[in-house]
């Protein structure tokens, strides 16, 4: 963790993406989308599942795809839009990781850091251009063998 922090200081943007995941899409329409808007970005998607919910990162965005509400794991979700942990931090807002930890952001949970920064940065949510699977069990990694079919 240290080396990560450590890392931080570097003049660089960065990208974070859980490894329990697979796409369906090539990541250079967010990439984009995050340089476009000059700041921090996550993707959502709509989960049709309401109870799936409770187990997610919940995002409320306006009309500009900015975040003006996210939950990490509600006990009662305000939306159907989900976070994925699919993030784009700029530089400026990499560097407040060790601020948001010394205010009590939750370390547990990857959707916290995010959480915490859209109430004092300005953070926007790409709608996903594809989808994602989970690999995170067997039996999603065994169903993810037979469903994927590459970047589309």
């Amino acid at each position: 963790i240290q080396y990560v922090i450590d890392k931080l200081h570097i003049d660089s943007d960065m990208l974070v993406i859980a490894g329990d995941n697979v796409l369906d899409f090539s990541l250079t329409k967010f990439i984009n989308y995050a340089i476009n808007k000059k700041s921090s970005c996550v993707m959502r998607y709509f989960e049709e599942d309401k109870s799936t919910l409770p187990k997610r990162s919940t995002i409320i965005v306006n009309s500009d795809d900015l975040i003006i509400d996210m939950e990490e794991k509600p006990k009662e979700p305000k939306s159907n839009w989900c976070c994925p942990p699919f993030y784009y931090y700029t530089r400026e807002d990499s560097k407040k990781i060790i601020e948001a930890i010394e205010n009590g952001c939750n370390t547990d949970a990857p959707g916290s850091f995010i959480s915490w920064l859209s109430k004092i940065s300005n953070v926007y949510a790409m709608e996903m251009p594809g989808k994602r699977f989970d690999i995170g069990s067997i039996e999603s990694y065994e169903k993810v063998k037979k469903e994927y079919r590459g970047i589309i």
